[in-house]
């Protein structure tokens, strides 16, 4: 269990981020199309998870449309801002604001991908949300960077998840 703070009160997940240089859990997420895609969907990538609560936020859409920024850049790369949204919601959202480069993908179907990655919020206004995290995957889906949030309305270190995006 990690705690990490909303509005600076303290809250908990259910567990820790997967450690670097550990295979990643794999996952079952949904897209905008209702299409559940996993890891093997982006076989031979490098991945950049970006976990927000929500995209009805200020600071998810902020790094939703910097991560859609930085995508462009890396197209050896698959970007992905996951969240409990419905996958409506997130397309809406994308084209509202010209998000062409990252892949939305929801949890509509089960939590099971905030349970396995240590990022489901337990208590607080948010629980049963995931809480903010960033985490860079190898092409082989080694874990090769993580981020938690210490406070959830506070935007990730970019250029730290980028350069680790670019070594992995």
């Amino acid at each position: 269990m990690a705690t990490v703070h909303l509005q600076g009160k303290p809250v908990h997940t259910n567990g820790a981020l997967p450690e670097v240089g550990t295979q990643a859990p794999d996952f079952v997420l949904t897209n905008s199309r209702l299409k559940d895609l996993s890891l093997a969907n982006f076989a031979g990538k490098k991945k950049l998870l970006n976990v927000v609560p929500s995209l009805d936020t200020g600071v998810c859409a902020t790094s939703a449309k910097r991560f859609d920024a930085e995508a462009e850049q890396h197209e050896d790369s698959v970007f992905l801002t996951i969240s409990a949204d419905l996958p409506f919601a997130m397309a809406r959202f994308c084209k509202a604001a010209g998000i062409d480069n990252v892949l939305t993908l929801s949890m509509l179907r089960s939590r099971d991908f905030a349970t396995d990655y240590g990022v489901l919020l337990l208590d607080g206004p948010l629980a049963g949300l995931a809480t903010r995290a960033v985490i860079v995957l190898s092409r082989n889906n080694m874990v090769c960077y993580t981020e938690l949030l210490d406070e959830i309305a506070q935007e990730p270190d970019y250029a730290g998840a980028i350069a680790a995006l670019e070594r992995a």
